[in-house]
């Protein structure tokens, strides 16, 4: 009788953890872009769906893709993503967004790992600003990086919130009130992570004129 194994179900019918080949397969079965993985041990497994798939399917998961847009350059051929990524963006890396329904109004965030489509994290929303969403979204990634003990560029679409990383502070111009405490809670908690945390990672400007909207968009223009 061969090693009892786990499987980690991220996507498919009912996500979870399956303890034979038989039960797994009947969750991914017919299901597009279905993302799963067998483990060694339950503690290896419960440490696997806890994440994002992303950190385990590198090269053979392929979750959902995140919404892009059209992109005037792609190659005729990519095999190392689902997403339509022009030549010059890796596969490698991570691309970040927010999204706010009004300016200030509710705001929320998310990074998409551009192998896989997947997204890797996603916060809100909470009232404040896309601006403040863009610069928290680079935070995250950085630091989800460094935890993780991972390295891959970042991509975003806004200047400002580049500008405001490289300075380690969040310029935004949103009154501090009642309403807005947490979030500039959250501010400060970024801005310390980023003074404590020197980091080379490069954080490249996603070129939307050339390449379409940035694949974390949420499609909301």
């Amino acid at each position: 009788m061969g090693k009892k194994k786990y499987y980690v179900v991220w996507h498919g019918v009912c996500p979870g953890i399956y303890h034979s080949w038989t039960d797994c397969k009947l969750q991914i079965n017919g299901v597009e872009g279905a993302a799963y993985k067998s483990f060694e041990s339950k503690e290896e497994a419960e440490k696997a769906y806890a994440s994002s798939p992303f950190l385990y399917l590198k090269k053979k998961g392929k979750p959902r893709a995140a919404k892009s847009g059209n992109v005037a350059d792609v190659p005729a051929a990519r095999h190392d993503t689902v997403l339509p990524l022009p030549a010059g963006v890796p596969a490698e890396a991570l691309a970040v967004d927010a999204a706010c329904s009004g300016n200030p109004g509710p705001m929320e965030y998310r990074g998409i790992y551009l192998r896989t489509g997947e997204t890797v994290f996603h916060f809100g929303p909470v009232y404040g600003t896309n601006n403040i969403g863009e610069f928290l979204a680079i935070v995250h990634a950085l630091a989800l990086m460094k935890q993780k003990n991972i390295r891959m560029p970042v991509f975003s679409d806004s200047r400002n919130a580049i500008g405001w990383v490289k300075q380690k502070r969040c310029k935004t111009r949103l009154e501090r009130n009642d309403r807005t405490e947490a979030l500039f809670d959250m501010i400060a908690r970024a801005e310390h992570w980023l003074k404590a945390n020197p980091t080379d990672i490069p954080i490249h400007k996603w070129d939307t004129v050339r390449w379409g909207e940035i694949p974390a968009d949420f499609g909301r223009k």
